[in-house]
């Protein structure tokens, strides 16, 4: 038992690790580009988000719900599609406010099992029978979720220019999302995937909720990481990426929520109209839905092996045309 904790914590430990690394690089070489100019920051950060039109937004939407649950970084495409299209970025709170569609698509799909987690959790209560799965799944839950709220907010109180202009540059995103490929691949070689839903415990929800809180960085992708930690600790796919979905309410649902409150009280550059905001939200319920049920079916047939190659190649393509110009 101590030599399976062990092996946990250290592949936890080089997971933040290589996406420390990552960031390091990242803010050396933002620091580089910018050397001679000390103003491009502050002026990017205004420059760079634009007013979303409703035909955008739903395919924003889109966007965010066909990549929030599977584990290829919605932020990062968030970012990167609009970038290519030449619509420029719609902003960190648009893409947070969106994944509010994919709450409550998740909070639908799961809806039985998250009322069962709930009833069986205020039973275990009242009763003072603490044995139940369904209290130490509430329990892993909520402290699995911890990490990546209290570093989220922590980074988006006391360093919003860092996060917009250095972890949310493309460069950035490009690098993280090679680094989380090699990952995903050792995750799905070294794992041996004999544990189910019922092996599930608050030591899961720990270690998980480490991995996810390396999604506060574009690019890692929340989904990615948790599904990474789930395989490393021997669960099955599908118990890996229902886990994620499960896990992932409260960290999505607290973004969402940030970024409701930056769009109603904006900083320059963040308003949006109401229309497109709307259409945004629908069109990712919509697509995170049907997200959520395919890759589920999927992973009971088949491994994460085409995500890996998915999110080398994304990766590669993005340096290649950082370094061509194509892309700021």
């Amino acid at each position: 038992m101590f030599g399976q904790t062990k092996k946990y914590f250290s592949l936890t430990f080089f997971m933040w690790f290589g996406l420390i690394l990552s960031v390091l690089f990242s803010f050396i070489g933002h620091e580089i580009a910018i050397a001679n100019s000390t103003n491009i920051i502050a002026q990017e950060a205004i420059d760079s988000t634009t007013q979303v039109t409703l035909l955008q937004a739903i395919a924003l939407g889109f966007v965010q719900g066909a990549t929030e649950f599977i584990p290829i970084s919605s932020t990062a495409h968030l970012k990167a599609i609009p970038v290519f299209f030449g619509w420029g970025d719609p902003g960190v709170s648009f893409s947070a406010v969106i994944q509010l569609g994919s709450i409550a698509a998740v909070l639908s799909y799961f809806w039985s099992d998250l009322a069962n987690i709930v009833r069986g959790m205020i039973k275990a209560i009242r009763t003072s029978d603490y044995d139940s799965q369904e209290f130490w799944m509430a329990v892993g839950i909520g402290v699995g979720s911890i990490p990546i709220i209290f570093f989220g907010l922590l980074l988006t109180i006391f360093e919003p220019a860092f996060y917009e202009n250095t972890l949310r540059s493309m460069s950035s995103i490009a690098v993280i999302s090679i680094i989380m490929a090699i990952l995903l691949a050792l995750a799905e070689s070294m794992g041996n995937q004999k544990r189910t839903f019922k092996d599930l415990t608050v030591k899961d929800g720990i270690l998980i909720g480490l991995a996810q809180a390396m999604a506060i960085v574009p690019g890692t992708s929340r989904s990615g990481s948790t599904m990474t930690a789930g395989l490393f600790s021997n669960l099955d796919r599908e118990t890996a990426a229902r886990y994620s979905f499960l896990l992932g309410i409260p960290a999505i649902t607290a973004a969402g929520l940030v970024g409701l409150k930056d769009l109603i009280s904006p900083i320059e550059g963040e308003a949006i109209a109401f229309v497109p905001l709307i259409g945004g939200l629908i069109s990712s319920a919509v697509f995170s839905y049907i997200a959520i049920a395919w890759l589920l079916e999927f992973l009971k047939r088949r491994s994460t092996w085409v995500f890996v190659w998915y999110r080398l190649a994304f990766g590669v393509v993005i340096l290649v045309a950082v370094a061509l110009g194509w892309v700021k």
